[in-house]
């Protein structure tokens, strides 16, 4: 007759212990993911280039030498804000997984008694932070000195778009610093990341390009990222929307999926 409020204490008892594993693995994601962006905002190898150079480049081609031009601020307050989350993804996942695959780091965070996916999870919330904070930088200067002139759901939708966008690049970033040493991934990263960026009309917009460059446009990443932030502002080429969601979910799932085989092979 005393069974049912023994089993219902052990019920309850075991609930509790499934709840406190639930917040401490939890507790783990974020203080990884804190500690992640922390030490990169820390690095201004890394830091200061990912947040700078966007908005420095968008200062001096959208805004002091277009001063005629309205169109040009807005097309390149679009396409820089690619521009800036493709390197932030790029560099953040494959220079730094690179070298701290060389470096044997990641066989020492296999040892600690965390989830497998905090590390993946902090990599990734902290290429999300930068996009997050080199969207609103380049904003900032569209508004103020590039006399950029948007709907708030336009600037909210921009600022969306880059940072769930970075995700595609990420993903790509994560697979090539499985592949490469640490001493060799950035000329890997910059050989991928500045003509990806040319050749998708990131800089210049593809009309003005030969028309080869357009036509080859579309196998780009950034291509279909860029196409969509355009359409925010209206000056996309036309494309299925449909179409380049799909390809960037596409990217993402892939180069993830052969990363997370390289990784666990080893």
């Amino acid at each position: 007759m005393n069974a049912t409020p023994v089993l219902a204490k052990h019920a309850h008892a075991a609930d509790a212990a499934d709840a406190a594993a639930a917040h401490s693995s939890l507790r783990s994601y974020l203080l990884e993911a804190g500690y992640e962006c922390l030490r990169l905002l820390r690095t201004p190898s890394f830091a200061l280039p990912s947040l700078l150079f966007p908005p420095l480049f968008y200062l001096l081609f959208g805004v002091l030498l277009n001063k005629s031009s309205g169109d040009a601020a807005r097309y390149l307050l679009a396409t820089y804000g690619v521009f800036g989350v493709m390197g932030a993804g790029l560099f953040a996942f494959g220079v730094t997984v690179a070298l701290e695959r060389e470096q044997g780091f990641l066989i020492y965070k296999r040892a600690l008694p965390m989830p497998p996916g905090a590390y993946l999870f902090a990599k990734m919330a902290m290429a999300m932070v930068f996009a997050m904070l080199i969207s609103l930088l380049l904003a900032t200067l569209a508004a103020t000195v590039g006399g950029v002139e948007l709907r708030l759901s336009q600037w909210l939708l921009l600022w969306g778009v880059n940072v769930v966008g970075v995700l595609p690049f990420a993903a790509l970033g994560l697979y090539l610093g499985t592949l490469v040493g640490g001493q060799g991934a950035p000329a890997i990263v910059n050989i991928l990341y500045l003509p990806m960026a040319f050749l998708s009309g990131l800089w210049l917009p593809l009309k003005l390009l030969p028309a080869w460059i357009a036509e080859l446009a579309p196998v780009w990443p950034s291509y279909h990222h860029s196409q969509i932030a355009l359409k925010i502002i209206g000056m996309d080429a036309g494309g299925s929307l449909a179409l380049h969601l799909g390809v960037l979910t596409g990217v993402t799932a892939l180069f993830f999926a052969l990363a997370r085989r390289r990784l666990a092979a080893g």
